[in-house]
């Protein structure tokens, strides 16, 4: 499937936008009142995008009568819930799907044993508070029966680090692909701490890699089936989304440095036979962050990030993607968006 072929001129005023938040991520789902249901993280601006995410991101339900909206917000789905909860401080990357009779929702959550900052306290990346939150990331499920609720919420996560492999730092990301019998492949990103030969007692943080875990349906357990990330550290990358068809498994992701696809954080397409051993085609770009709306114009996003891809009865029917106005990143960005782009 060539999406670059398939892409219709983005909607300006399409996907999430919401008033004095930052919004990202971004999956949707057409649910059984006919109307497509998009999930979201968002927090509000009084932190900075980054890593303001990871001290107030919750999770909401907005909605469309169409697949590109724009999207009206509806309900808060997931907040915090205390700091003794391993997902109590924050919740983010929402991947919504549906088994069967059930609405699933995966995400990732955290929590830090110190108060939530607030006032004129903005946290900045290098902060010790942001390490203690970032490495408390973790994978998690919630469930129902009804689009609107109520919302069963895992007491553990379905997805930990391992002490002694390639992710035992943190694990995000979660991108979920259910066979035919109800077995579960979960594509996820992680990363992990290694000490460094050069300095005694001293550690080194590992680049961000991908791993898949496997289950043998959405509510049984969940492990890690391979001792080695599916690409090579050269390979950086984050942000899989993970689809099958008759041909095999298929994911695209972020391109961390534009030596996959030639276009720094550009789309990265890859595909399997099995979901264990990958190829990422080289020089063949997915998605670019250079998008021509429906006004005419053709902008530059600073981002285009959480991939998702929306199926109708086997047919990909829209993009979506977290967006932003950077110029590099969303490290200058002053506003960020769920932006969907409609696919002939």
């Amino acid at each position: 499937m060539d999406l670059t072929k398939r892409m219709l001129p983005a909607p300006v005023q399409g996907g999430l936008h919401m008033e004095g938040y930052w919004v990202w991520c971004g999956s949707a789902i057409k649910a059984e009142d006919g109307r497509y249901h998009l999930f979201a993280s968002r927090w509000k601006k009084d932190q900075p995008m980054h890593p303001g995410w990871l001290f107030g991101s919750e999770i909401v339900r907005a909605v469309s009568d169409v697949p590109e909206g724009p999207y009206q917000f509806e309900e808060v789905v997931l907040s915090s819930r205390g700091h003794q909860y391993w997902d109590g401080m924050a919740v983010h990357n929402p991947h919504i799907t549906r088994y069967q009779d059930t609405y699933l929702l995966y995400y990732i959550g955290t929590t830090w044993p110190f108060p939530k900052p607030a006032g004129k306290d903005r946290v900045a990346i290098e902060d010790v508070r942001t390490d203690v939150a970032r490495a408390n990331k973790r994978i998690g499920l919630a469930w129902s029966k009804s689009i609107y609720g109520p919302w069963h919420r895992s007491n553990e996560p379905i997805l930990k680090p391992r002490p002694e492999s390639f992710d035992n730092l943190y694990v995000t990301n979660p991108a979920p692909c259910f066979l035919a019998d109800g077995q579960v492949e979960l594509l996820y990103k992680s990363a992990g701490v290694r000490q460094d030969p050069d300095k005694p007692g001293g550690h080194i943080h590992g680049a961000m890699q991908f791993g898949l875990a496997h289950a043998a349906s959405w509510n049984s357990e969940y492990r890690a089936c391979r001792n080695e990330p599916i690409f090579s550290e050269e390979l950086l990358m984050e942000d899989p989304f993970l689809w099958r068809d008759e041909a095999g498994f298929h994911m695209i992701a972020k391109d961390m440095t534009g030596k996959i696809c030639g276009e720094k954080y550009g789309g990265v397409y890859a595909h399997s036979a099995d979901c264990r051993s990958w190829s990422a085609e080289v020089g063949r770009l997915a998605y670019s962050r250079r998008v021509l709306f429906d006004d005419g114009s053709i902008r530059t996003l600073g981002n285009l990030d959480r991939p998702f891809i929306l199926f109708e009865e086997g047919k990909p029917r829209c993009l979506f993607f977290a967006a932003s106005n950077g110029t590099e990143s969303f490290l200058d960005a002053t506003d960020t968006w769920n932006q969907t782009i409609p696919l002939r």
